[in-house]
């Protein structure tokens, strides 16, 4: 399926920026201008301007011309995408590697998370993912046994696990709940991302499900600090960012 003309005006955006062309601090065209020079509609160029925000590479302020930004490693969650799908549109060389894959009976939480019988049985996944060949996240993923079959023939050096079980098994992940918290490093998480044991590690943890709603997979992801910035766009028209205390903190 080929791209659509917003996208295809964003990419374009996208590279002129990460060129110079664009550099950090200047002004983008105006929306009459990038629509006159594509011959496309505002309403088309609006929307590839909202997706280069999305990304962090341009100010998300309304009403006015937008602001290039210093090119930070910026995840958004407006779009349900993988970690090698989001690289890849930052320009960012991605490359993953699976330690092990075991199976074992689900934990209590992962049974709750996954709606599945308590101590039924599940694929635990350790993986390493880096960006630009430097080490920056641990992720610790346990897949429902239906998933399972089709992660566990997967090639240790698989770039993204989700696509590929969307290309071979028409697994879809649709919609997902994130939790984002700090932690601080183990030994094992120290020596995969080579920092110093107790570093502070951005987590975040969540879980997808397919359009019918049936669990995936619940994932911990540790990012080693300044490695990512993860960008929440929010309204006073939308739905308010909910906020929760973590273990142990009084209400």
């Amino acid at each position: 399926m080929g791209r659509s003309r917003y996208e295809e005006i964003a990419e374009s955006l996208r590279q002129a920026i990460r060129s110079g062309v664009h550099p950090p601090g200047s002004r983008l065209p105006s929306e009459s201008d990038l629509a006159a020079e594509w011959g496309a509609s505002r309403g088309t160029v609006r929307q590839a301007v909202a997706l280069l925000a999305s990304e962090g590479l341009i100010g998300s302020r309304q009403g006015a011309r937008r602001v290039v930004l210093r090119q930070e490693r910026r995840q958004s969650f407006e779009q349900l995408n993988s970690f090698a799908q989001w690289a890849r549109a930052m320009g960012c060389e991605v490359a993953g590697r699976i330690l092990t894959r075991t199976t074992r009976p689900a934990t209590d939480e992962e049974a709750a998370r996954l709606d599945v019988g308590p101590g039924s049985e599940v694929l635990y996944v350790l993986r390493l993912r880096h960006l630009d060949g430097e080490p920056v996240m641990v992720e610790r993923t346990v897949y429902a046994d239906w998933v399972a079959p089709v992660v566990r023939a997967l090639p240790e050096d698989c770039v993204s696990i989700m696509d590929s079980i969307a290309e071979r098994a028409d697994i879809v992940a649709h919609h997902g709940e994130h939790l984002i918290d700090a932690v601080a490093a183990g030994s094992e998480d120290a020596r995969l991302l080579r920092v110093r044991r107790a570093s502070p590690l951005l987590r975040q943890r969540h879980l997808t499900y397919t359009a019918a709603g049936r669990a995936i997979e619940w994932t911990e992801d540790r990012y080693r600090a300044g490695s990512v910035v993860f960008n929440v766009m929010n309204s006073a028209a939308a739905a308010p960012l909910e906020r929760r205390a973590g273990p142990g903190v009084a209400g």
